[in-house]
């Protein structure tokens, strides 16, 4: 069964996308710790990210600058955080999350509650940038 993230991929549920190119993905997480906070993922199907073959890793970590500095752009924030958990989607993902302090980047605090309309603002503004 496909994840929720190929899913996203292949266009069968919506996503907050703000970049895309051949092999990677970039949306909104839709329970973000802050505005502007980003999953990244290869668009190949691969549960855990150190599993993926070097070339696409590599692809993914280049796409995952591109995104961070497209975020510092168009977010305030004081730097773009960097977490990959990987325990809740089976397919290898990164977190890009906009920071302010050190609190922003606790998976465990509660996750903002943005409206569609709020979702796409952000989304726009990101991938204007890319």
């Amino acid at each position: 069964m496909p994840s929720i993230f190929t899913r996203i991929i292949n266009r069968e549920i919506p996503g907050y996308i703000v970049a895309e190119d051949d092999n990677n993905l970039a949306f909104l997480d839709i329970n973000p710790l802050n505005e502007g906070h980003t999953l990244v993922i290869p668009k190949q199907e691969v549960d855990k990210l150190f599993d993926l073959d070097k070339t696409t890793y590599l692809s993914l970590q280049s796409f995952t600058h591109k995104v961070a500095k497209a975020i510092e752009k168009s977010i305030p924030c004081l730097r773009v955080g960097v977490a990959v958990v990987g325990l809740e989607v089976p397919h290898a993902h990164i977190h890009l999350i906009p920071l302010h302090g050190m609190h922003d980047i606790d998976f465990s605090r509660p996750k903002l509650q943005l409206s569609p309309e709020r979702f796409q603002e952000i989304a726009h503004k990101i991938s204007k940038y890319f």
